[in-house]
């Protein structure tokens, strides 16, 4: 919206026509007028206006035509419809009809700038509404997720398939792999969008103030609860509930935790009370939750009524060919975000990038671009740019693998032919979505063969 916005007054008395660009102008509103309904179209066709202002009476096409035919080009424009106070019921059936109010004559300069404000007002935050809306579903929808890997197409149709259903999803994978955009792009594509997303880091939380953050409170429940608390579970009705890093709950809340899962309803502390709730469960886990059970860590009837829906997200190192399309895209953002001038990055620094194991994943990689991004003088990333320097030379490579006391020739060669053989076989069998036949051909052996070397290199 313009910071002096343009207001189309519409009526086929010239003198009110006058009157009202006087009034409007004396406020430092840009004005245009129309005697006619199909003259105002005409304008509106070739120009923007933030509102406008018609009359209800006039001959051919009258106010409330003109209303309908300005809501059909644009629903989000502002009408005020003009009304002498004989026609205040069709200046109503106006409003029924999408105009924003009515303007009484005889015109009062100071009411008329008032309630042009409100209207523009009100439109300006239902315009940020909007785009702030676009802008997280564009972060969030699963079709942005970067990645063109036969590993990253699995999690899209795992989230394809379970966004339209209520089922509960348990999400793993390592720290940075992207859980909670994995979980927003599960609610942003669901039929409960536009109802509230609430995300919680489970290991963030004291452990004695967990079930008032979850349940909520009521006054005077404990020392220090001066006023009414809603939980997570109240505020994520109807919609979706985040449980991030659920491993790190305490048993007992496990316990309280599986009860509002199963009965689908919450007690505040303090109250006697229960409400129902209806919300979509997410939890996320960085930890192997079957082996916290088998440590007694966590409990195994809450496992299992977790794990409805299992999506795992696969770690960077083992999705190497997105790491050229996640530099891209974070390269963009990052001289988005502080207004540079924008760069490349070389295929050398590239190849670097996708060299890396990224033991934190995608986040990492993202701080890295970041780095580069603001350190570096030229409008190119090369890998001096990069904190881990330039490439090792093969010959460097090999002695890392060689200890201080030496090791013998054939078992330095068998380890560096085997770790190869490993790589290449994983590689190819991700390449043909483990399609043992296909893959078998593409490295010339038999399935058979093939079959054994998985077995030896544990890639079951």
């Amino acid at each position: 919206m313009t910071s002096n916005p343009k207001i189309l007054i519409v009526d086929d008395e010239e003198h009110i026509r006058k009157i009202l660009t006087i009034m409007l102008s004396n406020k430092g509103f840009q004005t245009k007028s129309a005697p006619s309904g199909q003259a105002a179209l005409d304008l509106v066709g070739k120009e923007a206006f933030d509102a406008v202002i018609t009359d209800l009476r006039m001959p051919g096409m009258d106010g409330l035509e003109l209303l309908a035919r300005l809501k059909d080009y644009d629903p989000d424009l502002i009408v005020f419809v003009i009304t002498a106070s004989s026609s205040i019921d069709t200046a109503i059936q106006a409003i029924r009809k999408g105009a924003f109010d009515y303007l009484s004559k005889p015109f009062k300069e100071e009411e008329i700038h008032l309630v042009l404000e409100k209207a523009l007002e009100r439109q300006r935050i239902l315009a940020e509404n909007k785009r702030l809306k676009a802008e997280v579903r564009e972060k969030y929808n699963f079709s942005n997720f970067i990645g063109e890997s036969s590993a990253m197409r699995r999690v899209f149709d795992v989230i394809a398939k379970v966004a339209e259903t209520k089922s509960t999803v348990l999400i793993t994978g390592e720290s940075g792999a992207g859980k909670e955009l994995a979980a927003r792009s599960i609610h942003l594509n669901s039929p409960r969008k536009d109802k509230p997303f609430v995300p919680i880091n489970c290991g963030a939380v004291p452990a004695n103030l967990l079930e008032s953050e979850f349940f909520g409170h009521v006054r005077g429940a404990f020392s220090g609860a001066d006023r009414n608390k809603k939980g997570l579970f109240e505020e994520a009705d109807g919609g979706t509930l985040f449980l991030d890093e659920i491993s790190e709950l305490p048993l007992d809340m496990q316990v309280k935790l599986l009860r509002a899962i199963q009965e689908e309803e919450i007690r505040s502390l303090g109250e006697s009370v229960t409400r129902k709730v209806d919300l979509r469960l997410v939890a996320a886990s960085n930890k192997d939750l079957l082996e916290e059970v088998k440590a007694g860590r966590f409990r195994e009837d809450l496992y299992y009524r977790l794990k409805v829906i299992v999506l795992k997200l696969p770690p960077l190192r083992e999705r190497p060919e997105d790491i050229p399309l996640l530099t891209q895209h974070f390269l963009g953002q990052v001289v988005k975000k502080h207004g540079l001038e924008p760069k490349r990055i070389s295929p050398e620094a590239v190849r670097l990038l996708a060299a890396q194991t990224w033991a934190g994943n995608v986040r990492a990689l993202r701080n890295v671009i970041e780095q580069a991004v603001v350190m570096s003088e030229g409008p190119t990333i090369t890998p001096r740019d990069l904190p881990f320097g330039p490439p090792p030379t093969p010959e460097i490579a090999l002695e890392a693998l060689i200890p201080d006391e030496g090791m013998d020739l054939k078992e330095a060669l068998k380890e560096v032919v085997g770790r190869t053989e490993r790589v290449i076989i994983k590689r190819t069998l991700e390449k043909f979505d483990k399609n043992r036949t296909r893959a078998a051909e593409a490295l010339g052996i038999s399935r058979r063969a093939l079959i054994t070397k998985i077995k030896d290199y544990g890639l079951e």
